[in-house]
This record gives structure tokens, sequence and C-alpha cells, in this order.
């Protein structure tokens, strides 16, 4: 028997509602049944992200090392088996997919060393560096057909600006959205077809594949696919392990690598302060994230 981990259950319920609560009490059933189908043995204990439950195993026919992954399968989580091959046989540096059952959204991956994350690496702009190279080889690839697209993103995000600002207390803040909102604008009409990973940031990035030469290997996980611009990709590392004297630099820094027009990066990275600022105001928040608005801050010549 599989346990869920509390924290993941609470995470279920609070994101998903009532069908999160259904797959958290679902979760130990499902994993015993592809434990049996796939033919794997649990190898240590369950991990958990904000979603998903993930357990580690040994296929039992060959002895190998994997991760069993079980999720709900949604519109950020439904394309992430496609993006993984498409990369793969790309040789892009992320994660390896073994099997997958699209009904339940359930994949058996390729089993990386989770004691090795980014978020270890001492070094802030070492870890900047490496996060920009990720996203430089993930990003060369197209999207394929059927992606979800950034251009609808941006649309709903644009809908939506105008009644979240009124939501706002701070008459500077509620300005500052208008901004980001108005920077989307400018580049909504070209809105990219790489295939984004949208979510890389430094806990996303392990070290340590099985293969013999690669075991010092930095791989990209847990993506939730887009196809669109490569500037919206450059938030999480300018927020995560923030750094306010640091923004500029990472800034550049991951426009450089990435080969990036620095004008439309910014507007796109302005473009995730506005969905997260959405999504906190969606949810009640009357007040932007501290470091989410001086970000936009800078980026906008106003610091």
């Amino acid at each position: 028997m599989i346990d869920v981990p509390d924290d993941l259950a609470v995470n279920l319920r609070d994101h998903k509602g009532a069908a999160g609560r259904e797959f958290a009490v679902a979760l130990p059933g499902l994993a015993g049944r592809f434990l049996e189908e796939w033919g794997l043995r649990p190898d240590g204990d369950v991990m958990c992200g904000m979603c998903a439950l993930v357990v580690p195993v040994v296929r039992e026919a060959d002895g190998l090392g994997a991760a069993l992954k079980l999720q709900m399968v949604d519109a950020e989580t439904v394309d992430e088996p496609v993006a993984l091959r498409v990369w793969g046989a790309a040789d892009a540096g992320v994660v390896g997919l073994l099997e997958h059952d699209a009904a339940t959204g359930t994949m058996l991956l390729e089993r990386l060393d989770e004691r090795r994350p980014l978020t270890g690496l001492a070094d802030a702009r070492e870890a900047v560096r490496v996060l920009a190279e990720s996203l430089a080889r993930l990003v060369r690839v197209p999207a394929p057909p059927g992606m979800r697209r950034l251009a609808d993103e941006a649309a709903r995000m644009l809908a939506e600006t105008p009644g979240a600002a009124a939501a706002l207390e701070d008459a500077d803040e509620r300005r500052l959205l208008l901004d980001c909102a108005a920077a989307v604008r400018e580049v909504a009409g070209e809105p990219g077809d790489r295939l984004l990973h949208w979510d890389l940031h430094y806990a996303n990035i392990l070290a340590g594949r099985a293969e013999e030469g690669r075991a010092d290997e930095w791989v990209a996980l847990d993506p939730k696919p887009l196809a669109g611009d490569p500037g919206f990709e450059l938030f999480p590392a300018l927020d995560q392990r923030f750094d306010a004297s640091e923004v500029r630099w990472r800034f550049d820094l991951l426009c450089g690598v990435l080969e990036l027009d620095r004008e439309r990066a910014r507007a796109w990275t302005l473009g995730r302060v506005l969905q997260n600022a959405l999504w906190g105001i969606r949810r009640g928040r009357p007040r932007l994230f501290a470091d989410h608005a001086e970000i936009a801050r800078q980026l906008l010549g106003r610091d």
C-alpha cells in the first residue's frame, strides 16, 4: 500500500477541489494497479510535488531503476508525455519517458537523483547559467501540432486585466499591472512557436543520469508544455532564489544564452508577472507579490 503524503492531499484539495480530493483517495489503488501492470516494485520513499505523486521503483524484468509518476489529467498535464517524447527525440536534456497511460496520465520515467536538484548549487550565478543552458536546449525545438498556445493564454490575460486591476488596493500596483498588460499587448500578435517548459525553476532540474559518463548531466523535468515565445520562460530564474540586485544581471544572461531579442523577452517576462498577479487576484489577494512587483519595476526602468 502506497501512502499519500498529507501535503499532497491538501494541495490537491486546495487547487483541484472535489476532483482533487477524489484523486487523492484513489491514488493508493492507482499506484498499486500500475506497479502490477508494469511489473514494478517500490524502491524508496514516495515523493510529491504540488499535485503529483512519485514512487521510486525498480522494473522487475531488467532491474532498471525508474520513477512512477501519478497525476490528474488536466490542461497543464495532458501534453507532458507528448513534450517529453519530442524533446527526448531531439536530445534536449529532459527526463526520459518509459511508459505512459493516456487515460489516467500515469507515467513511468527515467530515474534521476532527487538528492541533487539545481537548488542545491551554492553559487547562485552558476545556477542561473545552468538553467539558461537547459532552457536554450528546450526552446530550440518547435512545438508539435495541437499544443496549448501562448497566444490563447495572452488573450485570456488581457481580457481579465481590467477587472483584476480594479481589485488591487494599491494605486501604484494597479498602474504596474496595467503596464505589464500593455507590454504583452505589444507582442501578443507574434506569440512564437517554440516548445516551452513553462515551469523551469531550479527545483525542476536534477543532476544524475544512470548511464555511464552522464552522472553529472543536468536534466529538466515536470514541464507544463506550451507553444510560444522563449521570452515567456525567463521569469522563474528571476523570481526563485530572489535577489533584487541580481535581476538585471540574470535577465541579461538569459537573453544572451537563449539569443533572445531583449525587448520581446522583457514584454513576455512582464506577461509572467501579469499571469501570477491575475492568479493571486482570483484567489482574493489584493496586492502583488513583492518580488514580482520589484522584477516588473526593474524591467520597466522604475527602480
